[in-house]
């Protein structure tokens, strides 16, 4: 059986990844959630899950009204993990982190993005899944078999399609992608 996965990064969050913990979205950000509820209300209603953090949650919050469901939080589908308590450093470790391939980081990302491709292959139905970019770009890189953390650019609210078949993920449709600029 094939279950068919919606990727969604989040829409434009009302403050940096090296300047917030956890921002909610940006006036700009709420209509992309807007748009993009609109754009996927007519494929369900699928299954709802989302990474724990906010701009995720209010990103999803116009399908929930949509469909009339709650998303479920699963916080492997988190942001990247990082133990750096100093924000402006917490930038600079995270595109350090980003030229890299998986096989040089320490244990406790690839564990980490084990774990993303782990939540996602284990969802029993059509599910839509807002989330992030580093963890959207797992997802296409187990996919295709890219070894690079970043290999692929999705803008927010971009939606990206993959398949699981028999335990693996199968890209079928890229999301938009842009010059995004993470940090």
């Amino acid at each position: 059986m094939t279950i068919r996965l919606t990727l969604v990064r989040h829409g434009k969050a009302a403050a940096g990844w090296d300047s917030d913990l956890d921002p909610g979205l940006d006036d700009v950000g709420h209509a992309q959630a807007a748009a993009m509820a609109r754009e996927i209300a007519g494929r369900g209603p699928m299954d709802l899950v989302v990474s724990p953090l906010r701009r995720t949650r209010e990103t999803v919050a116009p399908l929930e009204a949509a469909w009339g469901r709650s998303a479920r939080v699963e916080p492997r589908v988190a942001e990247i993990p990082s133990d750096e308590p100093d924000l402006s450093a917490r930038g600079l470790w995270l595109r350090a982190i980003m030229a890299q391939p998986w096989s040089d980081l320490p244990a406790n990302l690839q564990d980490w993005r084990q774990g993303v491709i782990d939540a996602l292959v284990s969802l029993e139905r059509d599910t839509v899944v807002v989330s992030h970019f580093i963890a959207i770009n797992v997802a296409v890189g187990a996919a295709v078999g890219a070894a690079q953390v970043v290999h692929f650019q999705p803008d927010n609210c971009s939606i990206t399609r993959l398949d699981v078949i028999d335990g693996r993920l199968v890209l079928v449709e890229h999301g938009n992608e842009a010059a995004t600029r993470v940090l």
